[in-house]
């Protein structure tokens, strides 16, 4: 990871070779965004050549590919990047995220309607193979709402997940930039996260009104609850750093994360709000200005 993230910071051609590369590369995606979050944390302004031309090999991949994950991945982490790089803390950066998935389920609407309908039809086909008999045992109207549901449904976890890859690249990004110029900086920065009362219950509330508000409102329910999820990473990783437990605690976290995401994440949801009102972390986190930047 250190020799990649040093290839990609060595000069503007060697940027824009990583960023533009994988961005018309379906399966790398990711990196795009991470090495375009690299340079634009580090660089600044300086960053919007290498960005641009990203930005263009990712709209030819959508031209030509059909599919706009690159583009919306590299634009959402680069906005999120732009929050850390103004000096604002994560749950600012965390915060704007659930902005840029509503952007993102809106765009999936209306300017990737195309991409949707390809996913909503792939849903139903999907679908009864699935459910096997039971689908079978559905009436007809049940069947047609289930059809009519697909559009919406494919909507809400494309723009969740998206958002989710959003945040994921940026993390990536700033710990490369801690590694090249202040190595432990992003491991500080990150085990402090702790999202303040007020937030934390306003998210809470925005999740359970939201179902009923119809089921355009329903995105925003996964939306708010990836400041949340996060936040409860951080609070684990806190706990490990700071009762200084073994690393196989964490590694056993991520392990079993992936398969248990249904069982894991919200019971992390749940953490990060009993944190922001009891802080398990209390006053031992350091209160000093350290952070992933390297820039002092």
């Amino acid at each position: 990871m250190r020799a990649l993230a040093e290839f990609i910071m060595r000069g503007r051609m060697q940027a824009t070779l990583v960023v533009a590369g994988s961005a018309a590369l379906p399966l790398l995606f990711w990196l795009s965004a991470a090495a375009g979050c690299l340079v634009l944390l580090r660089r600044g302004s300086d960053a919007l050549s290498v960005l641009g031309v990203g930005v263009l090999s990712a709209l030819v991949s959508w031209h030509y590919l059909k599919d706009p994950t690159a583009l919306i991945v590299l634009l959402g982490t680069c906005s999120l990047a732009l929050v850390l790089r103004a000096g604002h803390t994560w749950n600012r950066a965390l915060l704007v995220s659930v902005a840029v998935g509503l952007l993102i389920a809106v765009s999936l609407g209306t300017v990737f309607s195309s991409f949707t309908e390809t996913l909503a039809q792939t849903f139903e086909q999907v679908l009864p193979l699935a459910m096997g008999e039971v689908y079978e045992k559905f009436s007809a109207d049940q069947k047609a709402i289930l059809t009519a549901l697909a559009v919406p449904l494919s909507i809400i976890s494309t723009a969740v997940s998206l958002q989710v890859f959003s945040v994921l690249c940026l993390i990536l990004g700033r710990y490369w930039q801690a590694l090249l110029y202040n190595p432990g900086g992003f491991g500080r920065e990150f085990r402090t996260i702790r999202l303040p009362k007020s937030v934390a219950l306003s998210l809470l509330a925005v999740m359970c009104v939201a179902p009923f508000f119809g089921l355009h409102a329903l995105v925003l329910l996964p939306l708010c609850s990836v400041p949340l999820f996060f936040a409860g990473l951080a609070l684990v990783h806190g706990l490990v750093a700071q009762k200084r437990l073994a690393g196989f605690w964490l590694v056993g976290i991520y392990v079993t994360l992936v398969p248990f995401m249904h069982l894991l994440g919200p019971l992390l949801v749940v953490l990060a709000i009993v944190d922001s009102l009891i802080d398990f972390r209390g006053r031992h986190v350091s209160k000093d200005t350290d952070n992933a930047n390297g820039e002092g």
